[in-house]
């Protein structure tokens, strides 16, 4: 328990997609998150250092409309924000790292599976006999292919949502991308409230590798929802389609991803909780 001018923190990680969790069962700590403190708690210098920030909330706690939805069929709700404060609809290493803070701090069964509410619906996890956690990420919504550029360089790029968008381009080289600072040229027609790139290279059967830029975190180590987005867009260049798993190898580490023949993505990967404690009300003045 947090001590009096203090709030609690979780830190933990999925292939190297670190995230804050704050523990907030009951909503009575944090209500709704300023992005000027979720910003200063993801600063890799002044602050604990993250890609984003998980409020963990119970769904009868939490007034989101998502959460409300979801009273009844999950108790947890994930209420995601990516590092500039902005809302998230998804983040697919985020929920199997909110998954094992379940698990292992709010008494989670893990021998049966576990819904969590999110900004894009309810997703099931399960916990594996390895240690690995696997999420059902739901149906891609496959669109009209798009393009990304960089540098001056365009390339085409399938367009997937996977609960947040994507566009997904298939390159010579991943360092075609570049250093990724910032965000790649996109039609803002086709994503007015941003899109996460992946560069994708192939590396072997049914094995691609990529890299990501997420809008309001810029280049992650990982993103689970973009390897979903990646397999299902090798898949479908493939002409494999639907019950197929690929390997996607990002920078923190390699995700297993099936599609499965009644069109879900299940997402396998490593969840890893590596620090607990405590934050200082007053290090992020005015949030």
């Amino acid at each position: 328990m947090a001590h009096t001018g203090t709030f609690a923190f979780v830190k933990g990680h999925g292939t190297e997609n670190d995230f804050v969790l704050l523990p907030d069962p009951d909503g009575t700590v944090h209500g709704d998150l300023a992005p000027g403190l979720v910003a200063a708690l993801c600063d890799r210098r002044a602050g604990l250092g993250g890609d984003g920030v998980m409020r963990v909330v119970r769904t009868g706690a939490s007034e989101d409309p998502a959460a409300v939805e979801a009273r009844g069929s999950a108790e947890w709700f994930m209420d995601y924000r990516n590092s500039d404060g902005s809302l998230s609809e998804m983040c697919g290493n985020g929920v199997r790292v909110f998954a094992r803070y379940l698990a292992e701090h709010q008494g989670a069964d893990t021998s049966r599976p576990l819904p969590i509410a999110t900004r894009a619906g309810i997703r099931t996890v399960v916990f594996e006999d390895d240690g690995q956690v696997t999420v059902d990420m739901g149906e891609p919504t496959l669109l009209q292919e798009t393009e990304v550029g960089v540098g001056g360089r365009t390339w085409p790029a399938a367009n997937i949502g996977m609960g947040n968008p994507h566009a997904v381009a298939f390159v010579d080289s991943l360092d075609d991308a570049g250093p990724l600072l910032k965000s790649p040229i996109y039609d803002p027609g086709t994503y007015p409230e941003g899109v996460n790139v992946e560069f994708v290279v192939r590396r072997g059967e049914r094995h691609v590798g990529m890299r990501v830029h997420e809008r309001g975190s810029g280049e992650t180590r990982s993103c689970g929802t973009g390897a979903c987005a990646v397999m299902v867009a090798s898949a479908l260049a493939d002409r494999a389609g639907s019950g197929t798993t690929y390997t996607v190898d990002v920078p923190g580490g390699s995700l297993r991803i099936t599609w499965t023949d009644q069109n879900r993505v299940l997402l396998t990967g490593p969840a890893v909780l590596v620090a607990a404690g405590e934050v200082w009300k007053s290090f992020a003045p005015g949030t």
